[in-house]
């Protein structure tokens, strides 16, 4: 049976409470328990796929196709562990569970109430999985006191009541400000902040303070004091320069222990940080820096891309070098010439997205790497902008484009290299979807296999040929454009197993230009990056070299 720590916090949502159960997660696995995280979001949305980038930073997939919370993506950065559907539930999807459940007769005409039947659901959601692992970290979305997320507190709260003594604890983050004109850190917020959390019934156990400056030892009994909790139950937790620090500073706060200590664990077994320590090196210990622009339409918000700087951090430091990435605005490149803004990086990467706003600049960017030689990475939209890029200007295709942008204009104007998936395999099973189904959960979602071509540059890469990555897209490259294509050099080297739907493009004349149908960036992990971004880190370096 898993002991479960519920996260929550106070004051502001923003508080990192994804980072501190990421770097906890961690922690207990050093110390050779087994874990798995969890996130409740209390948005209505049923899942995150529907919303637009500006408004919930990006959405992550997993392997069983679940569309979840940027959150899950720090919990499989840090921890290795894949995330999986029953690991992010929004209150949307809860309503929708229960209202539907209500549709069938399930609950036999009672009337339906947040209590029990919502927060009965919530409970069912978190015990599954119940005696898979050592602990079990729940992450509760937003700020104690928002009303939309007091059913969730309500669960937890019952939810701890209905486990044994011991089974369950509470981890509470705040805000200490700083107060420049006096001098010092004020505890009241965070007095404040737990007095709401213990109005709902919910006691925290530790508290995890986050801070610009050092807490004194006097502000820390005092915390410890009015908010009823022991002194060494409060960590600290300060600014880093880096998220992958965080695993080493909370244990040097003893954030660990505190937990340990909190369901009596004693003696607990020593952490073997050695993973975490090397991580820390690469990112202080760096060879040289390369300049790589990622050219995207949601530039405003970096969360909308949050896994792919990541993965580029990741492949910096499989190469041990610093990646500085710059965000350009793809709208720019549709009235401009790239040059004046691309001329400077050593490689440049196109991620995916939705609607035919800034595609053209996204299409002049890989003209621009394929043209200059510069490395370049397409990332889903990415990929199939990369191939009408080479359809119009080498192929002799110049009215090439996407269904996509077809559709949302509503007339057609583009001959169809990108075209809507209508079927593809899925295990076993065929899949169906039509272009007026429903925008959540239709796209072709989750881990695929694909096959690789024998001496390509990708297989290389992947060192074999038999891949598997995650997807998210309903749109695709025509295959009855590949041999126009690979007669002028742009090789579909990568396949679907049943050799459908193209999975990988690469350019045969240049030194590294890949176009991948999939997400790479998800599955990439600062001690396991992925061997796609590892390389384009090192092609970059190549580059920098030259220039």
């Amino acid at each position: 049976m898993a002991r479960y720590i519920f996260i929550t916090g106070g004051v502001v949502s923003s508080l990192g409470k994804g980072l501190a159960s990421a770097a906890l997660g961690a922690l207990l696995q050093a110390r050779g328990f087994s874990v798995r995280l969890r996130k409740l979001d209390p948005y209505l949305n049923v899942d995150p796929g529907t919303m637009s980038p500006f408004e919930h930073g990006e959405v992550f997939v997993t392997d069983d196709g679940a569309e979840t919370d940027l959150d899950l993506g720090h919990y499989e950065r840090f921890t290795g562990v894949p995330a999986r559907y029953t690991d992010s539930v929004s209150s949307g999807r809860i309503y929708s569970n229960v209202l539907e459940r209500e549709r069938r007769g399930d609950y036999l005409g009672k009337t339906i109430q947040v209590v029990p039947h919502v927060t009965n659901e919530i409970k069912d959601f978190l015990a599954i999985g119940d005696d898979e692992v050592d602990f079990m970290l729940c992450e509760i979305g937003g700020t104690v006191g928002d009303i939309e997320g007091l059913p969730f507190f309500e669960a937890i709260r019952q939810f701890s009541h209905d486990k044994p003594r011991g089974q369950c604890i509470f981890m509470h983050l705040t805000l200490l400000p700083y107060l420049a004109a006096s001098g010092e850190l004020k505890t009241k917020p965070t007095q404040h902040s737990v007095k709401e959390l213990q109005s709902i019934g919910i006691a925290p156990d530790i508290l995890v303070c986050r801070s610009e400056h050092p807490i004194p030892e006097k502000e820390r009994e005092k915390i410890a004091l009015f908010c009823n909790v022991r002194k060494e139950s409060v960590v600290a937790a300060y600014d880093l320069k880096s998220i992958y620090e965080a695993p080493l500073a909370y244990h040097r706060e003893g954030l660990d222990q505190a937990v340990l200590d909190a369901f009596d664990i004693s003696p607990a077994p020593k952490p073997d940080l050695t993973v975490w320590k090397d991580v820390a090196d690469r990112i202080h210990n760096f060879d040289g820096e390369v300049n790589v622009a990622i050219v995207g339409k949601y530039v405003q918000l970096e969360d909308a891309y949050k896994s792919i700087k990541e993965a580029l951090t990741h492949g910096g430091m499989a190469n041990r070098v610093k990646v500085n990435v710059q965000w350009v605005d793809a709208e720019v490149f549709d009235t401009e010439d790239p040059a004046p803004y691309l001329e400077g990086f050593h490689a440049i990467l196109v991620p995916g997205g939705f609607g035919e706003r800034g595609t053209e600049g996204k299409i002049k960017a890989a003209e621009f790497a394929r043209t200059r030689k510069i490395p370049y990475l397409g990332i889903c939209l990415g990929m199939q902008m990369a191939v009408i890029e080479a359809a119009r200007n080498v192929a002799g295709l110049p009215d090439a484009g996407s269904e996509e942008f077809d559709h949302e204009a509503g007339k057609k104007r583009f001959e169809p290299v990108v075209y809507h998936l209508k079927e593809w395999v899925q295990g076993n099973e065929k899949v169906q979807r039509k272009v007026s189904d429903d925008k959540g959960g239709t796209m072709r979602l989750g881990a695929y296999d694909a096959t690789l071509t024998k001496g390509s540059k990708v297989a290389d890469i992947y060192g074999g040929l038999d891949i598997e990555e995650r997807h998210r897209h309903r749109y695709e490259v025509d295959t009855k454009y590949r041999e126009k294509l690979e007669e002028v050099g742009l090789r579909f080297s990568g396949m679907s197993p049943d050799g459908r739907l193209p999975e990988i493009v690469e350019w045969a004349d240049h030194p590294w230009f890949i176009g991948v149908q999939f997400h790479p960036e998800l599955k990439s992990k600062p001690f396991a990056p992925h061997p796609l971004f590892a390389d384009f880190v090192r092609a970059a370096i190549e580059t920098s070299r030259l220039v």
